[in-house]
C-alpha cells in the first residue's frame, strides 16, 4: 500500500502532518484515504453535524490548485458531501504534498446546497495581523470562483466522482 506524507500548514505556526493511504497517484491529482482526528467539537454546518472524529474522509489534492476536496463519509460509510479548502498552494515532492490552509472552507451537501465557512476565522487572522488583505482578499476570490464554479455545475472536478470511500 503506497503512502503519501501530508505536510498540512495553517497559519501562524499549526503544521498537521500524517501518512495516507493514495488510493490513485495520478501526478497532477492525489487521491487518498484518511480519517478526521483531534477536532475539538464536531463541525456542523446549517444546523447540521457534517464532520465529527472517526468520519472518513476521501481526498483530492490537486497540485498546482488553490483548493482540495474533501469527500466525507461517517462512520456507517453514508455520505455526508464535499468539503473544500481554500489554500494558498498545493505542492508535490516526490512522496510529499504540502498545502498552506487559508481558513475559509466551502461545504456543499449531497442535494448541492453549498455554504462558505469559517468567515470568521479568516477575518480574525486579518485582524490579528496574521494575514495581510492581499491574502484576505486571495482567499475570498478563491472561495468566490469556487461557489460561482458549483452554481454552473463545473466544480468540483469530474474525477472527484470517480472514486468513493470503500475503492
Amino acid at each position: 500500500m503506497k503512502k503519501i506524507h501530508l505536510i498540512y500548514k495553517r497559519i501562524p505556526d499549526r503544521v498537521l502532518e500524517r501518512e495516507d493511504e493514495v488510493v490513485a497517484d495520478l501526478g497532477s491529482v492525489i487521491v487518498a484515504k484518511s480519517e478526521f482526528r483531534g477536532m475539538l467539537a464536531p463541525l456542523k454546518v446549517n444546523g447540521a453535524k457534517v464532520i465529527e472524529n472517526g468520519y472518513n474522509m476521501l481526498y483530492f489534492a490537486f497540485i498546482g490548485e488553490n483548493y482540495d476536496v474533501l469527500k466525507v463519509y461517517d462512520e456507517e460509510g453514508n455520505f455526508k458531501g464535499l468539503y473544500i479548502d481554500v489554500l494558498a498552494y498545493t505542492k508535490r515532492e516526490g512522496n510529499t504534498l504540502e498545502m498552506l490552509d487559508l481558513f475559509l472552507d466551502v461545504f456543499v451537501f449531497p442535494d448541492g446546497d453549498a455554504f462558505l465557512i469559517d468567515e470568521d476565522e479568516l477575518e480574525m487572522a486579518l485582524n490579528y495581523g496574521l494575514i495581510d488583505k492581499e491574502t484576505f482578499d486571495f482567499a475570498y476570490s478563491v472561495a468566490r470562483g469556487v461557489l460561482e464554479k458549483l452554481k454552473r455545475g463545473e466544480f468540483p472536478p469530474a474525477i472527484v466522482w470517480e472514486y468513493e470511500w470503500g475503492d
